[in-house]
């Protein structure tokens, strides 16, 4: 890609781009939310047509005005947010547009025969059979990658490919991307984190500000630099040295809480939890051991079928438990872990998904009027306080970064001030400069006098926030260990339950 420019009304999304990839590498493009990466891969796919510039195809000058056209080139995309029909199987997925028969029966049986030697070759293995809507997240990620190897893809574009998945599937895409790469398969990779381009790159383009401000061998990079020329200075998101805390009053308490699902399989196991005033407890574990459904009663969403809650003095039993409002109305506030399903609506201007939950608070309200303009007002200061771009309160919420709707929503539960704060994946698809800052937003909380309970799946992320560490592992607490006293390893090991 040559002199690439692309702008949208005011904004230059992509300024005098260039942009190389060798054959048979995977090559790394990182750069903080809104830097143009995922602008730039958009206009290689066909999605969007740059201003001006040229692009080159094994040495060959093409034009790509559509989707259509990017795969005839052999270039699929697989994107953050999966592109899948829930209601279909897996095999009709990959099938759905690219249809090799006019009669569906012999379509069917022509697609699952290259379907099955196309996993057999890459070790992407899907149950084809069964509905989009119950694969796991890391099956949707393989069928999305299958679908565009179906269709010919030579040179694969995946945009934040390890958003939604756990460590263990991180490590597992990990190795089917290698075997791609042996196998001929160019690839590029939009990432936040930096860990993983330096344990799978070949080299790597660092974007800022719509430019092209790096770009070198994985052999000569280090994370301290791409991370310093991604934001363009000095960045520090590990633990802070000395930052040694004596919590106070125990301001939320559970006993025995026990969670069935709808088949009675049992999701939380008497867990017993304390949370106290200047504290950051985090909480550890391998997706899908309980940490969501412990966030959701904690936070009124979902409630027990046994146990005991006190929050802030009052008490709640599973005959009357607390509900969102009354949370709200304690000073206890939630950032759940799947923005786009619960924190925000996406078809919202940010000011109205800024307030959403507070919307009734006196100084949005006149009587039974809301007052927009004060809403307006409000999310306009929040944007400025948490560096939200582009300061924009009346832009749909659906149109931010990931890492800006994520802004948005702390923005708006951490400003009430809450006495605890419920807060599930804090970082999930967000820049290491917005990481930054997240951290620090959540320490100060902390420091404020506030309890925070932070589930993350990131280990590095854990160590790097927590005073107290709690380990769950089959809807249990495995462990809890000072943060004086964790390692990787030895957290590792309770997540995976074999130590105790």
């Amino acid at each position: 890609m040559r002199a690439m420019h692309k702008r949208f009304g005011a904004v230059l999304a992509n300024v005098d781009v260039n942009l190389t990839v060798r054959a048979g590498t995977v090559h790394g493009l990182v750069g903080e939310n809104g830097a143009g990466k995922s602008t730039l891969m958009s206009v290689l796919y066909g999605f969007y047509q740059a201003d001006s510039g040229t692009i080159a195809v094994n040495g060959s000058d093409v034009k790509i005005d559509n989707a259509d056209d990017a795969i005839a080139l052999g270039i699929g995309m697989v994107h953050q947010h999966f592109m899948l029909v829930d209601t279909l199987s897996a095999l009709e997925n990959v099938m759905l547009g690219a249809e090799p028969h006019w009669l569906l029966q012999r379509a069917t049986a022509m697609v699952r025969g290259k379907l099955e030697t196309l996993m057999q070759a890459t070790g992407l293995h899907v149950q084809l059979d069964t509905l989009v809507a119950d694969l796991a997240v890391g099956d949707r990620q393989r069928l999305e990658i299958l679908k565009a190897l179906y269709r010919g893809a030579r040179v694969l574009i995946l945009d934040e490919p390890t958003a939604v998945l756990t460590p263990q599937e991180t490590l597992q895409l990990f190795e089917v991307l290698k075997g791609l790469r042996a196998q001929g398969t160019t690839i590029i990779l939009i990432t936040h984190k930096l860990k993983e381009v330096m344990g799978l790159c070949d080299y790597v383009t660092v974007m800022r500000a719509g430019q092209v401000v790096e770009e070198l061998p994985i052999s000569h990079a280090t994370i301290a630099g791409l991370a310093e020329a991604m934001v363009g200075r000095k960045v520090h998101i590990g633990r802070v040295e000395g930052d040694v805390r004596q919590p106070g009053d125990v301001l939320l308490s559970t006993q025995g809480l026990e969670v069935k699902d709808a088949m009675q399989v049992l999701r939380l196991s008497g867990v017993n939890l304390q949370l106290r005033a200047g504290e950051i407890v985090g909480v550890a574990g391998v997706s899908g051991n309980g940490q969501s459904e412990l966030l959701d009663v904690l936070s009124g969403l979902l409630t027990p079928s046994k146990g005991e809650l006190t929050v802030l003095g009052q008490q709640f039993a599973p005959v009357s438990w607390l509900d969102p409002q009354t949370a709200r109305s304690l000073g206890l506030a939630h950032v759940p872990e799947d923005r786009h399903a619960r924190a925000l609506v996406m078809a919202f201007a940010a000011w109205e998904s800024a307030v959403l939950g507070y919307d009734g608070l006196s100084q949005y309200c006149s009587g039974p009027w809301m007052r927009h303009e004060a809403m307006q007002h409000a999310t306009s200061d929040m944007m400025e306080r948490f560096d939200v771009r582009p300061r924009d309160p009346a832009l749909l919420s659906s149109k931010f970064s990931g890492g800006n709707q994520q802004k948005v929503v702390l923005a708006r539960e951490l400003g009430q001030a809450p006495k605890v704060l419920l807060v599930g994946q804090p970082t999930r698809g967000v820049d290491i400069g917005a990481i930054e800052f997240i951290y620090s937003q959540l320490r100060a909380m902390r420091d404020a006098g506030c309890a925070v309970l932070v589930v993350s799946s990131e280990l590095d992320e854990i160590l790097a926030l927590s005073d107290r560490v709690i380990v769950m592992n089959q809807g249990r607490i495995a462990g809890e260990l000072a943060i004086s006293e964790c390692t990787e390893a030895g957290l590792g090991l309770l997540m995976t339950g074999a130590s105790q």
